[in-house]
């Protein structure tokens, strides 16, 4: 990237990641692919235009320079899911840089990527949520392993957590009471209530413990007693959804589109849901329940006082 950009065309998108960063409060894992995606558009740029870019040739990005973009990534075999990402990383630093710069913009945000089909979630259904949990549970050989793992499942299914959100809690959290805070992605806290088998899985857990707990100790520990990593969870919940015969899609993740999708299905409120996943947008939380329009409209007929 170094011989793509000019110091000052360097310093700048520097700039704009620790604006993202400190404003935006995006993570590392995102401030790393905006940063590749940026630098990818550059280098595309430099060898398009044969020189290097700084912050005059970068303002001078045409309509015909954006296509060229977008038919090279095609060309390299790029998903139209991923060539979205990219783009949408590339127009917002434009429009930060070109308020910064004092440029038109247009043609770098007036570009659209192919459209793609979103994937939508795929739950489990309530049988094979539970399958899930109890056969996570047996896969260990050291029963205090198997209980962290199920009570770790049990999380995601019974308070819709994300796995980041169930392995970041501490010994500061227990005991549970009726109900958790929960500090979720950007920094949105939410109130999640404690069923009583979700309480009684983490407590078996923490009965069988080799560890000793500490308000500042990870909750859920890993064998040599620090913080459990997430890709062990997801072996193990990956194990078991081959041993039950479920999809591939039945993830960690997936655990927490079920708790979604069986409370709407039980007549819960769609907006209540939200509230309890912590989605900004209610479109965000109906993708998340994909509950048949058939259930739907009995649940309407049973509950709408005007219905029937």
């Amino acid at each position: 990237m170094s011989l793509a950009l000019t110091p000052a065309a360097r310093d700048a998108l520097q700039t704009w990641l620790d604006h993202a960063r400190a404003l935006k409060n995006a993570s590392e894992n995102t401030i790393t692919a905006y940063r590749g995606d940026v630098a990818e558009f550059i280098a595309f740029q430099t060898m398009h235009h044969a020189e290097p870019q700084g912050l005059k040739p970068l303002a001078r990005v045409t309509t015909p320079d954006m296509r060229a973009f977008l038919a090279h990534l095609h060309g390299n075999g790029c998903a139209a899911r991923s060539m979205a990402r990219k783009l949408s990383a590339v127009k917002s630093f434009y429009r930060w840089l070109a308020e910064r710069e004092g440029f038109e913009p247009t043609a770098v945000l007036s570009a659209r990527a192919p459209k793609f089909q979103k994937k939508l979630p795929r739950p489990l259904t309530e049988d094979a949520a539970r399958a899930m949990i109890d056969t996570v549970e047996m896969q260990s050989r050291e029963s205090w392993v198997g209980a962290r793992d199920a009570a770790v499942v049990t999380l995601l299914y019974g308070c819709g957590l994300r796995i980041s959100e169930a392995l970041g809690l501490t010994g500061a959290d227990w005991p549970f009471g009726e109900s958790l805070r929960i500090i979720g992605k950007g920094g949105k806290e939410r109130i999640v209530p404690i069923i009583p088998v979700t309480r009684r899985a983490v407590e078996t857990y923490l009965r069988l413990s080799p560890f000793e707990m500490t308000p500042d100790s990870p909750l859920f520990r890993g064998a040599r007693g620090g913080k459990l990593n997430a890709r062990l969870i997801q072996a193990v919940t990956e194990k078991a959804r081959m041993q039950l015969g479920l999809p591939a899609s039945a993830t960690p993740h997936a655990m927490r589109h079920s708790f979604a999708t069986h409370l709407l299905s039980a007549g819960g409120d769609l907006r209540a849901i939200q509230e309890l996943l912590g989605h900004a947008s209610l479109s965000t939380t109906q993708a998340y329940t994909s509950v048949d329009s058939v259930h739907l409209m009995k649940v309407y007929e049973a509950t709408h006082p005007k219905a029937g």
